[in-house]
């Protein structure tokens, strides 16, 4: 175990100027308050000081120029409505986490409109560590072209360096991290491309506990770009206008290669279109679970027995419908011990109430969105990435939800629910800053540590228009802790690892996973607000191979390195 301790509090914007210094500074880590008035006037031109708000929007001044498209000259078919998402991961290992974000693209006899001059494709996008980014796409060689959905992010190989998989309407893609900058596409020797499907979400999990992390694709519908209705509604045809198409769950073999174990471990689609995909074990018995998230169908929990075969518990848990008793146009769905009891909820956006399925512990879960004052500030708008976020590191996990009209570039607002730490949340969006007031077209929504002070920031792509990164500016007046897991005997990433930890008293309860949210990934540590606390007087861990990890009176406010014992 690796300890990187920051005594005191420091900025990248506070000194800025000072560049060799901070560099070194750096490759530490950060921990801190904003800069104080008077340092402001030392703080870059190129990245803006904090404006007072909660969040600022300073995605073009830190060089995240990413703008998603449709490849088409106006919004016509489903497919087009629903990419895309974006992914935090360390993708060179330097401790700033980079970030890599998925569009659409022009293609022929799908996209209307000329074939313009240059494709529209992914980027990624490299943390310099200065808080700016710098454009890597083709030095890396990750930018297409595809007609990206979404991307799960997981080391596959177990070499230390994050992979990339793909969804795409059409053949998806795994990218090999070569650990010097670039990728390689091994997707033919893996096996995992898929066919002429439309895949929307992926996960990676460890379903067998086997040390390497197999692959769950959510897979969408048939979609016919030259079937249309007569009178379509709505200006294009829905979801069930289209025959299902089923998912998939390849097992990794540990030698670069994934086999196709769909039907023999019971994974049995009949109906459903898959939007969101997220894994995590819901009832703690050791092997991890999977939450489909459908459009327009019942949603899938799949329990996971022992690692032998899976079984569809959604309807008996209580998780496959509303609290209305109807499958909704369901986006994505995220997991979180929201109320402090040690068991891991799930929150699942739709085009209307959204729902905040508590865990009972017995296998059963109680829709609270309403109870918690979530459903009818949600139902104003069409929900699509939504992800549980300590904002204010006050140790209650609050929600972000990313909004945008289903079948027009009609904008809306985000929304933020705090949780109030009683199982009620409070939609505090407005209090925030200005980007809440803006309405946007939201699809994905990735969040994290960009800056490794302490609070997590987010950076969200819009339908076919340029994506917004939110700095936290104040998140960081709490402390924190944020715990990088590397897993030995288990895999590499840790995925699947349970962690709790308790700080004046209260435990907090989470799960490493790698999809959250909508067709995204968030960071790949674990944070943790704490509050006004000055210690964490306990970690414990449960490591996907059944090895247990205790760690006592850790310090606060720093980057933990824990690796399995």
């Amino acid at each position: 175990m690796i300890k990187k301790d920051c005594s005191g509090r420091c900025n990248i914007y506070k000194y800025i100027i000072l560049l060799p210094l901070i560099l070194a500074v750096l490759a530490g880590c950060r921990s801190g308050n904003k800069p104080s008035s008077a340092s402001q006037n030392r703080t870059s031109s190129v990245i803006p000081a904090p404006s007072g708000d909660f969040f600022d929007e300073i995605a073009r001044q830190i060089g995240l120029n990413f703008t998603h498209s449709l490849g088409s000259s106006e919004l016509t078919n489903i497919i087009e409505s629903d990419g895309g998402g974006a992914s935090f991961l360390d993708y060179d290992q330097d401790g700033f986490i980079d970030i890599y974000a998925c569009s659409g693209t022009w293609l022929p006899g799908f996209s209307k409109g000329e074939k313009p001059a240059e494709l529209p494709g992914n980027h990624l996008y490299h943390n310099k560590g200065d808080g700016t980014f710098e454009d890597v796409t083709k030095k890396a060689g990750v930018g297409g072209p595809w007609y990206s959905m979404g991307a799960t992010v997981g080391d596959y190989n177990n070499d230390g360096y994050p992979d990339i998989y793909i969804c795409n309407y059409g053949p998806n893609v795994l990218l090999k991290n070569n650990g010097n900058g670039t990728f390689s596409d091994v997707t033919k020797h893996a096996g995992v491309a898929g066919g002429k499907e439309c895949s929307v979400g992926a996960a990676w999990l460890d379903y067998d506990n086997d040390g390497y992390i197999d692959l769950y694709v959510g897979n969408y519908l048939d979609f016919d770009p030259n079937y249309k209705y007569y009178y379509a509604p709505d200006g294009f045809p829905g979801p069930l206008a289209y025959d299902a198409e089923k998912d998939v769950l390849y097992h990794n073999n540990g030698d670069g290669t994934f086999s196709d174990v769909t039907e023999k471990m019971g994974i049995i689609d009949v109906d459903g279109r898959a939007m969101g995909v997220g894994a995590a074990d819901y009832d703690d018995d050791g092997f991890v679970d999977i939450y489909v998230a459908n459009d327009h169908t019942l949603n899938y929990l799949w329990h996971n027995e022992g690692g032998k075969k899976f079984v569809n518990r959604g309807t008996m848990s209580g998780t496959a419908f509303s609290q209305a008793g109807e499958a909704t146009v369901s986006m994505s769905v995220d997991f979180a011990d929201y109320n402090g009891d040690g068991l891991l909820d799930l929150f699942v956006s739709d085009d209307s109430y959204c729902s905040l399925y508590e865990n009972t512990g017995n296998g059963i879960f109680i829709d609270k969105g309403i109870a918690a004052n979530i459903s009818m500030s949600a139902a104003q708008f069409v929900g699509w990435s939504s992800s549980f976020i300590d904002y204010d590191n006050d140790g209650n996990v609050d929600i972000f939800k990313a909004n945008g009209a289903l079948k027009h570039l009609y904008g809306q607002e985000s929304q933020m629910f705090k949780n109030d730490g009683n199982g009620k949340f409070r939609d505090v969006s407005l209090e925030l800053g200005k980007y809440f007031s803006m309405e946007l077209v939201g699809r994905g929504a990735c969040i994290g540590d960009y800056d490794n002070d302490g609070d997590l920031d987010i950076f969200v792509v819009n339908l076919n228009s340029p994506a917004v990164f939110l700095r936290n500016n104040k998140g960081n007046l709490n402390n924190w802790l944020l715990i990088k897991l590397t897993g030995t005997t288990s895999n590499r990433d840790g995925i699947g690892a349970r962690v709790k930890l308790t700080a004046g008293g209260k435990t907090q309860t989470t799960q490493k996973r790698s999809t959250t949210g909508y067709l995204s990934q968030n960071d790949p540590r674990l944070h943790f607000g704490l509050g006004k606390n000055e210690s964490v007087e306990r970690i414990e861990i449960i490591w996907p191979s059944g090895k247990k990890q205790t760690l006592e009176n850790t310090k606060v406010n720093q980057i933990l390195d824990v690796r399995e014992p």
